[in-house]
């Protein structure tokens, strides 16, 4: 072949250090577009932004040129600057050092926007905790809950 193609649809997920409500409610939609547009910046495609007080969703396409890892550092590392610069209370703002990052096929893009946008309803029932491990269940993702948690 000679052009390079591709279509990585990936679910990310990230607390905050601790899983602290440390995003303010009147930050929140900002924050999800500011993330968007960083997702954008890196040649990636941004779907979908969400999440609660103490953690972000993304629904995104990752480039051909660019990995996991380092799209996951300079997003959570650009929105850290950003919201320690926006919001004086937000000076120790922080991300969790990890993050899951999951494949998802084209069929199952739609049902993943939904499920980002239902977040605050989702966390009325369920932490995010129980989430994440939820999440590794349904990705057959095997992990010890020691380490999970920072």
């Amino acid at each position: 072949m000679g052009q390079s193609l591709s279509k990585i649809l990936l679910h990310i997920i990230f607390s905050t250090k601790n899983r602290k409500q440390t995003i303010p409610n009147e930050l929140e939609k900002e924050l999800h577009a500011y993330l968007s547009t960083t997702i954008r910046a890196l040649g990636c495609n941004a779907y979908r932004v969400g999440g609660t007080r103490d953690h972000i969703h993304i629904a995104c396409e990752l480039s051909r040129t660019i990995t996991v890892g380092s799209f996951v550092e300079e997003i959570k590392l650009s929105s850290s600057k950003w919201m320690k610069q926006k919001n004086n209370q937000s000076h120790d703002f922080a991300w969790q050092a990890g993050y899951g990052a999951y494949s998802i096929g084209q069929s199952q893009l739609a049902s993943l926007i939904k499920y980002i946008e239902k977040q605050k309803e989702h966390h009325k029932k369920k932490t995010y905790k129980e989430e994440v491990l939820e999440i590794l269940r349904l990705f057959n993702v095997e992990h010890d809950e020691r380490y999970l948690w920072d």
